[in-house]
């Protein structure tokens, strides 16, 4: 029989003087506040009395409105999320070995990690790429390149992302174009392309035209997949990036769902129909330390991004009003100084990930704080998650945590915090004025500035950091890239200049200049140019050219 709240309040009371008050003279608890990185207070104990959910409006089934639980009826116990490794790196056909050692592991998808050049729309041989090329990710200056990078990959039967932003367009030609070399329509490939230019500005900086072309590119990408490419996911809209730049889960929520409200505005300004392309949005998070507090997250921004499409945009789909979202433990998180530890963080983050119903997972491997990972390190990061989906138990039930009141209590504040920032925003015009403005970038490094201020007080103990720390050996066996991948790259572009058709090139690229003066969807354009080999830098230098480079907000 259930008591009423009053009744539990007078018990909580009592409780706390009989039985608290004399624990605490005795034992006194760890410190005086417990809170989150957002400054909400932990409380000591959550009952009835700190949750006020009506059950089918708040919560839900499964697969249905407001998918506070998830956003397929069965979750895991259909199928595991998608495993999916984030990899590349110096060349396309070493970034294909790893693929394929990762596939023979279990993965279930792959994740491209692209250069900084190539992110950056240069080509290896440009003298700005000098020294960056084949470090952070593969480098890709062709479509021959992606040829490589793929061989023996079937796009049909893998999924793909690609953590690709202000070149997205060229890249997902040229995956287009590999696919059709395969014999792949375009109708049958699944993945993702980051796509997400907003994210750029403030958090990651990998971005290379003003917000206006920038926002066209994304609606043309979104008009042309819904009729050529149904399948593909058009947009990654990131919280990840927002995440590792210092916001804390809140706004995290909030600026990734705020920049999901501009692309969806910017794509029905342009004639789309919300419900032919909403669909194919996707999300991606951060996976923090706080196991509770990123669970919760997860079924908050769920539950506002239904709310959001159904009542402010009406979407009609009820695919629409579903957030499914990519997660990738924290990056931020990684330690240097004993970095066997960081394999117990990721399974902490694997397991908030899956416990808050992911689609797919990335998880990030122990050394990857102090260099790109060995496939050893790597092959321990997929087994944790092979792990947790087979042994732990976690994938056999959908959403094990609903009903505990400390989880519902904090699904319900990030919500409401969340949509208070939101507001915020939409006070100000919408994400893209409240970037011009710098409000998302001030909120963003006051957040850092506090997480690492109670880092260097010790109110927050990271564990080998600035609380038992060990003297250590200098780390051995770590994987460096050869510096002689630029070279190499540059005679790739060299013998491709010599070998392709220049004359019909030279065609391809300005007919895309004709398309970029003009309100034509610019896709056809650029899978023209990429199918007679014009490299990233050429084409991208040609919209460069048209339409000019973002210059960044200085905050002082």
């Amino acid at each position: 029989m259930n008591k009423s709240k009053d009744t539990i309040q007078n018990c909580f009371t009592q409780w706390e003087e009989n039985k608290v008050k004399t624990s605490l003279e005795k034992f006194p608890e760890r410190k005086k506040e417990f809170e989150f990185d957002t400054g909400v207070e932990v409380k000591r104990l959550y009952t009835p009395l700190d949750t006020c959910n009506d059950y089918e409006s708040d919560l839900g089934f499964p697969g249905q409105y407001p998918f506070t639980r998830g956003v397929q009826p069965t979750m895991y116990r259909g199928k595991f999320w998608t495993m999916r490794m984030y990899a590349g790196f110096a060349t396309a056909e070493e970034s294909n070995k790893r693929y394929k050692y990762l596939i023979e592991e279990g993965s279930m998808g792959l994740s491209v990690a692209f250069d900084l050049p190539t992110q950056m729309g240069y080509d290896s041989d440009n003298p700005i790429a000098e020294g960056e090329v084949g470090k952070v990710g593969v480098c890709i200056d062709s479509l021959a390149d992606m040829e490589i990078l793929f061989e023996g990959i079937p796009l049909d039967k893998v999924s793909t992302s690609m953590t690709i932003n202000a070149p997205a367009s060229v890249l997902l030609a040229m995956y287009i174009a590999v696919a059709k070399k395969q014999g792949v329509f375009p109708e049958k490939l699944r993945g993702t392309i980051q796509n997400d230019i907003l994210k750029e500005y403030v958090a990651r900086g990998t971005y290379i035209f003003p917000v206006k072309p920038s926002m066209r590119l994304i609606t043309d990408i979104f008009e042309y997949c819904s009729k050529h490419v149904p399948k593909w996911n058009t947009i990654s809209i990131s919280g990840y990036h927002i995440r590792e730049a210092g916001a804390d889960a809140i706004q995290e929520v909030a600026f990734t769902l705020a920049d999901g409200i501009a692309y969806v505005n910017a794509a029905i300004e342009a004639g789309l129909h919300v419900d032919d392309f909403a669909p194919r949005l996707s999300f991606f998070f951060n996976a923090h330390n706080n196991l509770f507090e990123e669970v919760s997250k997860f079924r908050a921004a769920r539950r506002i991004w239904a709310k959001i499409m159904k009542e402010r945009f009406g979407a009609k789909n009820p695919k629409s009003w579903a957030l499914k979202f990519h997660t990738q433990t924290a990056g931020c998180t990684l330690t240097a100084q004993q970095p066997e530890n960081n394999i117990v963080r990721v399974a902490i983050q694997t397991l908030a990930a899956v416990l808050g119903g992911t689609q797919s997972l990335h998880t990030n491997s122990k050394d990857e704080a102090l260099a790109l990972p060995t496939e050893d390190s790597v092959r321990i990061a997929l087994r944790t998650q092979q792990i947790v989906a087979n042994e732990s138990g976690a994938a056999d039930t959908i959403d094990p945590l609903a009903g505990s009141y400390y989880v519902e209590s904090l699904t319900n504040k990030i919500e409401k915090d969340a949509m208070t920032l939101i507001e915020k925003i939409d006070e100000i015009g919408g994400a893209p004025q409240a970037i011009e403005q710098g409000y998302i970038q001030q909120e963003i490094m006051d957040s850092a500035y506090k997480y690492q201020k109670d880092i260097e007080n010790n109110e927050k103990i990271i564990v080998g950091v600035n609380k038992y720390q060990i003297e250590e050996d200098a780390p051995k066996g770590l994987l460096r890239v050869d510096p002689m991948v630029g070279e190499r790259q540059k005679e790739k572009i060299k013998a491709l200049k010599e070998k392709r058709n220049n004359e019909k090139v030279e065609e391809t690229l300005e007919t895309l200049r004709d398309i970029c003066r003009s309100d034509e969807n610019i896709m056809p354009a650029i899978l023209d140019a990429v199918m007679e080999y014009a490299t990233l830098g050429e084409v991208c230098g040609v919209m460069r050219e048209e339409f000019g480079e973002y210059k960044q907000i200085v905050m002082i």
